[in-house]
């Protein structure tokens, strides 16, 4: 019985490790990646922010709340997303290269292929988005030491469910054009109606019921949540109950993995027919 236990060990860690490995070897090599993963989101906070400053009023929070302090989490919500989303692209030039094919003939646990690539996303994801929470003094935000492992624990949960979501979507691509165009045609939306950029209580009905079945949205809450964790003022989160947002968001991050593992087992399955 031992043998066998210690197979299936090495056979999902090994694997899962050295794919994760690949990714960060990757990244190191492509350090562009940071530009668009980290810069556009720092861009467009710095500027909208700056730009809504004086403007922007939330009722039912402190009134000294400002607009760069609001879309704080949702910068870093969007940094998680695109850092996730352009880690998968690898999956498509794999693919055209021929390592996916020797992947998926290779003698190794299908779920250790997308779980060695989901983690690797997730940690580059996680990285970028601590690089820019240091960042959360210029927006006022002061987290305690209660509220910073909070925080990431909630990016890690996130940056897992998005990664799984990249996985996903990229598996079934056959170019980088297609997968841009599902990009921004669905994960931009995600994005933007999620509570992340403005605050759900004053958008139309219609929208609303959209951010609820949004499972970006909870993460959002979450991240908004976990920041505040030991302030004493009130903070802006989704009109319902925390723990919703906590199933919502595990279910999400679950439901992404199993569907990466099944992807994965049915080219698998093809590949060896």
């Amino acid at each position: 019985m031992q043998p066998s236990q210690d197979t299936a060990i090495v056979g999902l860690w090994q694997p899962c490790s050295t794919l994760w490995r690949r990714e960060m070897v990757r990244f190191l090599r492509q350090r562009s990646r940071i530009i668009g993963a980290l810069g556009t989101p720092l861009v467009f906070w710095l500027l909208v922010g700056g730009g809504l400053k004086q403007s922007f009023k939330l009722p039912g929070v402190d009134s000294r709340m400002t607009y760069l302090e609001y879309s704080f989490p949702g910068a870093i919500v969007a940094i998680l997303l695109f850092t996730a989303i352009f880690s998968m692209i690898s999956i498509i030039d794999d693919r055209k290269d021929g390592f996916l094919q020797a992947v998926l003939v290779a003698p190794v646990s299908r779920a250790s292929i997308a779980l060695g690539k989901i983690l690797g996303a997730m940690t580059l994801a996680v990285g970028q988005a601590l690089v820019f929470l240091a960042l959360g003094r210029l927006a006022d935000i002061r987290m305690g030491a209660l509220s910073i492992a909070a925080t990431f624990a909630t990016m890690t949960l996130v940056a897992f469910a998005l990664s799984g979501l990249g996985f996903v979507i990229a598996w079934r691509m056959e170019s980088t054009q297609g997968f841009h165009a599902i990009m921004n045609l669905v994960l931009m939306p995600m994005l933007v109606i999620s509570g992340a950029f403005f605050p759900p209580g004053g958008s139309a009905t219609w929208l609303r019921w959209i951010m609820l079945v949004n499972p970006v949205t909870y993460g959002v809450t979450l991240l908004r949540w976990a920041m505040y964790l030991d302030s004493p003022a009130p903070h802006p989160s989704l009109d319902g109950s925390l723990a919703a947002a906590w199933v919502v968001t595990i279910l999400f991050a679950c439901t992404m993995f199993l569907l990466s593992m099944l992807a994965v087992r049915q080219d698998a399955a093809r590949v060896l027919q």
